[in-house]
């Protein structure tokens, strides 16, 4: 039987990709990021392992001690945590020294090349996730409104600028100008940041760069996205249709369409 690795972060997607590879076959081997990883992924790992951030060499040797030759990125790691509660090993100290910036996806590219000089190849973060991926077109009962589609298209053309320079994936907009723009804070203290300058009626965006590397991140909304649009008086939310996780499908929707946000993959 093949195995695979999940380097697992917070959130759900960690326990989903497990449940998906062990569906097709697979043994599961999970190295779980210390103060991210939910707990509840042991349930689902065939082998279980925990590291701190930073803790590279640990993450290679329990993949090569379990024989995986293949291994997801799955989960968030707050970039954050890079300046506060890294505690590295020496693989890890020297992958840090040699970066030329401390951008997420540099430090992550670094990474894959550690992992496939040590026989680890990384493969893209959806493979055991295509069940999440959104599908084009209005998801919600109401569409957006004509103005609401000028900022959505408005802030497309920004929000994948943007992530082209590596800074992040979501824009704030309202009324054809950029109210704010998701850097390490996170997407959504980036949206309430945007809300406390333009109020009720905000428009969100998310977006990847043309040659998003996805086996380092996707980007991912759900209930607690819809939450915070709720919570801010926003209207809309746009993604990328086949490019964009939506987590708890039926619970999302329906609480945007209880609140009356649109949501719709382009």
């Amino acid at each position: 039987m093949s195995r695979i690795g999940i380097i697992a972060g917070s959130g759900p997607l960690p326990i989903l990709a497990a449940r998906e590879a062990k569906a097709s076959g697979r043994t599961v081997i999970v190295v779980a990021i210390r103060e991210e990883a939910d707990p509840a992924v042991e349930a689902v790992a065939d082998h279980l392992h925990w590291v701190g951030v930073g803790q590279l060499g640990g993450l290679i040797r329990a993949f090569k001690r379990n024989g995986v030759s293949e291994a997801v990125m799955v989960g968030k790691v707050r970039m954050s945590h890079l300046f506060s509660r890294v505690r590295p090993d020496v693989r890890g100290a020297m992958l840090y020294m040699r970066l030329k910036d401390r951008r997420g996806d540099s430090i992550m590219e670094a990474v894959a090349e550690d992992l496939q000089q040590a026989g680890i190849s990384l493969l893209d973060c959806t493979r055991f996730l295509t069940r999440v991926l959104v599908e084009q077109g209005v998801l919600t009962r109401r569409a957006p409104t004509a103005r609401e589609w000028e900022d959505i298209r408005f802030g497309q053309e920004v929000a994948r600028t943007v992530a082209q320079s590596k800074i992040g994936q979501t824009v704030v907009v309202k009324n054809g100008t950029v109210l704010a723009v998701e850097a390490i804070e996170g997407t959504d203290a980036a949206v309430r940041r945007g809300a406390e300058l333009g109020r009720e009626g905000v428009v969100v965006v998310k977006a990847s760069r043309p040659e998003h590397d996805f086996r380092f991140d996707v980007p991912v909304i759900g209930p607690t996205t819809i939450a915070v649009l709720r919570e801010v008086r926003g209207t809309a939310l746009a993604v990328e249709a086949k490019r964009t996780l939506l987590l708890d499908r039926e619970e999302a929707l329906a609480l945007a369409d209880e609140a009356g946000i649109t949501v719709v993959a382009a």
